[in-house]
């Protein structure tokens, strides 16, 4: 299985002091809902899990403001919390 999305970097907050000097963050530009009847929920470690359910609420919000009707409840139905 091949997962992907286009990301940019952008600045991220510094560090205290800046002792570490800049960094950078990505900002996820593609919103599509990953497949999860694809993944074994089971094996997904506890940080793995809500990075993907944050992810799906991420493109719910974006979304769902755009969709209706049956392309709405599609999107709820993939996006939904494992």
């Amino acid at each position: 299985m091949r997962i992907e999305n286009l990301v940019l970097a952008v600045p991220a907050a510094t560090s205290e002091g800046d002792t570490f000097g800049e960094f950078l963050e990505f900002e996820t530009l593609t919103l599509c809902p990953i497949d999860t009847r694809c993944i074994d929920g089971a094996l997904l470690r506890a940080d793995e899990r809500a990075w993907l359910n944050a992810y799906h609420a991420t493109v719910r919000e974006r979304l769902a403001p755009r969709l209706q009707g049956a392309a709405l409840a599609w999107l709820n139905e993939r996006t939904a919390a494992i």
